[in-house]
């Protein structure tokens, strides 16, 4: 497997900035110790990948890196994260591309499949339920688990069994601040009103964000319209925009993108990514972007992910790889695997 990820990584290097390029000039360049099949199986599987484009038939095929292959490209996470931030080479503004960018596929076939195979798994333990009360204490169990798991993204000091206490008994734990118990109770809150009201999120709306976004940051001092000043992002160079109007702009293209998509994993998806990359609001973004993620798995009768096993150092590269080279790859593999994980963890 190794040696297949470096081989195909050599590939997609030599085809960075060339036209179209053949199979024998692919082997010339790889050397004696791969045969054509070999790599006529590796250009196949990174055509699968979305990371390849060909061309042709027979002896005139060429190949070509995708339009769609900066961004799905996996990269060495670690190697990345080795040179220190103000070293990096990043975009460091925002690229009013993006939209054209993700208009493609997000997820390869073999991770559509993936996820439509989890989501009919879900559906067969879901329909086994005919309490509603034991499907309200499942759907409390996520909104436990999530309340502590974002607002834990976002610094919060709340354990597991603290979040527990305060959302079932409203008992605040002990040395924690009042901004902390706040923004568990706004979590849980917005939960409830994305489960509630699950159907408004189907077509989404940018009134619908601004709504999240006013209860999860409910009582925190927290301006509710669009920004309209500069922010710093910790750990990046990547600075988003600062114009109020820019940034209604880019909202209204995120939504209008989220809407075109066929696939409501790449609505949830794209606003987990795209929210947070927008910075639409002085704070929140993040948690907003969890939410209304959610809300469109809600809307489309999916399972909400909790992030419960979600590392949240890993979390927070997986988004600083998006917001500086805008490369989705790491995050496709949390969103993939925390769906995973709601799909096996609840209602089982």
């Amino acid at each position: 497997m190794a040696k297949k990820q470096a081989r195909q990584t050599k590939m997609l290097t030599f085809l960075e900035g060339k036209g179209g390029v053949s199979i024998t000039n692919i082997l010339n360049f790889l050397g004696a110790g791969v045969g054509r099949k070999t790599a006529q199986r590796d250009l196949n599987e990174l055509e699968e990948k979305l990371l390849v484009s060909k061309k042709g038939a027979g002896r005139t095929t060429t190949y070509s890196l995708s339009e769609a292959s900066k961004i799905l490209w996996g990269i060495d996470v670690n190697a990345y994260f080795e040179t220190p931030y103000l070293e990096r080479d990043i975009q460091e503004r925002f690229n009013f591309e993006i939209f054209n960018t993700l208009r493609g596929d997000i997820f390869t076939e073999i991770e559509k499949k993936k996820l439509e195979d989890l989501q009919g798994e879900f559906i067969k333990n879901f329909s086994t339920y005919e309490s509603q009360t034991l499907i309200n204490k499942e759907f409390e169990r996520i909104m436990i688990e999530f309340s502590w798991k974002s607002s834990a993204i976002e610094g919060n000091t709340y354990t597991l069994l603290a979040t527990e206490a305060l959302i079932k008994n409203n008992v605040a734990a002990e040395g924690k601040t009042k901004e902390e118990t706040q923004m568990i109770l706004n979590h849980k809150d917005a939960f409830n009103e994305i489960v509630q009201n699950k159907e408004r999120f189907k077509k989404l709306d940018f009134p619908d964000i601004e709504y999240i976004h006013s209860v999860l940051t409910k009582k925190l001092g927290v301006t509710k319209n669009i920004r309209n000043a500069a922010v710093g992002i910790t750990g990046t160079k990547y600075k988003p925009l600062d114009n109020s109007h820019q940034i209604k702009d880019a909202a209204l293209d995120m939504v209008g993108l989220i809407n075109k998509k066929e696939s409501f994993f790449e609505k949830a998806f794209l606003a987990l990514v795209l929210i947070s990359y927008i910075q639409i609001f002085e704070d929140g973004n993040k948690r907003t972007a969890r939410t209304v993620s959610n809300a469109m798995l809600l809307s489309h009768n999916s399972i909400p992910l909790s992030y419960r096993i979600v590392d949240v150092e890993e979390y927070k590269k997986a988004m600083i790889l998006f917001y500086e080279i805008n490369n989705i790859s790491y995050f496709k593999k949390i969103f993939i695997t925390q769906f995973q994980d709601a799909v096996t963890n609840y209602f089982k």
